[in-house]
């Protein structure tokens, strides 16, 4: 059995980590930590847990926690696990960390984005970019660090994978629209979140500054093999889970001057997506929808071609709660712990 401790586990994230982990069967968790709530009950913070979960909620005291767990979860702010993190922490247990202090390389560009030194920069050349449709040979049961990726980048990066990996695009053309329900935005009480503030609006924001830019310009520059820059507009909807993106770019002529065929772009797809348990790639002319993935760790996509333009609208969804975070997370803990990677995530999409 998997001993698992949880930091930041009354945040979305967390509880969703919670919910998919109780499910788990080689899985048990030892640590719910919760800077705002220790002492409390858990399944007092959420009471869909109620006799479910009996423990209360802990310090966020990795040291001791590194001790009681096989692996610890950190659904923390930006900056709080790179502020803690120590090679004695990772030598007695693993970390798959959800937020973004080692998904980016390079450090400058980290601090740059997100406005706030980096306390650890000697981690970053160890920790395993943690999208497994894309990594999945580098998550290893000798993984001791995994950056686990988020919801946008997600959603952003498989929507366009495919055809940058495969240059059937000119990278350089690659525009990005993405949306996002509200808990997306955490749990914090923010005035921009309330019920009045949101409800009946849709809004962009982060517009051309958005800190997930970097991360998705690095995940695609690999996959093309040079240095990517896109444009990623992100919007607020007033629902609760789910992200869709929407993304456009030119087709890459051949040198015969013709474009890339329907059958083409779909074959590309295919050759990544067509045996993945997580990916769907939907038929012609169905748009995915997020609807149709809420509450499981599906990602749908599909695309079509403007012939008019030469340009190709690329489209992908999730939940942002599940495959864009907590879902994903135990996706990389299977893989640390030799396990079958679909093991927890079974859930079908709930619907209404």
């Amino acid at each position: 059995m998997i001993k698992a401790g949880i930091i930041g586990a009354t945040g979305y994230a967390g509880g969703e980590l919670v919910r998919l982990l109780q499910g788990h069967r080689e899985t048990q968790i030892v640590w719910y930590g919760s800077k705002s709530y220790i002492d409390q009950k858990y399944s007092e913070v959420y009471q869909n847990l109620f006799r479910i979960v009996e423990d209360v909620c802990r310090d966020d005291r990795l040291n001791e926690l590194a001790d009681e767990a096989d692996v610890i979860f950190t659904a923390t702010p930006q900056g709080f696990l790179a502020g803690v993190l120590t090679e004695e922490i990772l030598s007695r247990t693993k970390v798959i960390d959800l937020s973004a202090d080692y998904r980016i390389k390079d450090v400058s560009v980290y601090e740059k984005w997100y406005g706030i030194e980096h306390k650890s920069p000697q981690f970053l050349p160890e920790a395993v970019y943690g999208l497994c449709e894309i990594n999945r040979g580098r998550i290893t049961p000798a993984t001791r660090l995994v950056a686990n990726p988020g919801c946008y980048t997600t959603c952003s990066i498989l929507t366009a994978y495919p055809l940058m990996k495969e240059g059937l695009i000119e990278a350089d053309t690659l525009i990005i629209d993405a949306k996002s329900g509200t808990s997306g935005a955490g749990r914090g009480a923010k005035v921009q979140n309330l019920f009045c503030e949101v409800n009946e609006n849709m809004k962009a924001y982060g517009v051309a500054s958005h800190r997930h830019t970097p991360e998705i310009e690095e995940q695609l520059g690999y996959a093309c093999g040079k240095n990517v820059t896109l444009s990623f507009t992100p919007h607020l909807v007033p629902m609760n889970r789910g992200i869709l993106v929407t993304a456009y770019a030119s087709l890459k002529r051949k040198p015969d001057g013709s474009l890339p065929s329907e059958g083409e772009i779909r074959s590309a797809y295919e050759k990544y997506y067509g045996e993945e348990r997580f990916v769907r790639l939907l038929k012609p002319n169905v748009c995915p929808e997020t609807k149709w993935v809420e509450g499981s760790n599906y990602v749908d996509v599909n695309f079509v071609i403007d012939e008019r333009t030469g340009r190709v609208v690329m489209m992908g969804a999730l939940d942002n709660l599940v495959k864009g975070a907590a879902g994903q997370a135990v996706q990389n803990m299977n893989l640390l712990f030799g396990l079958r990677e679909s093991e927890g995530l079974e859930m079908v999409p709930c619907f209404p």
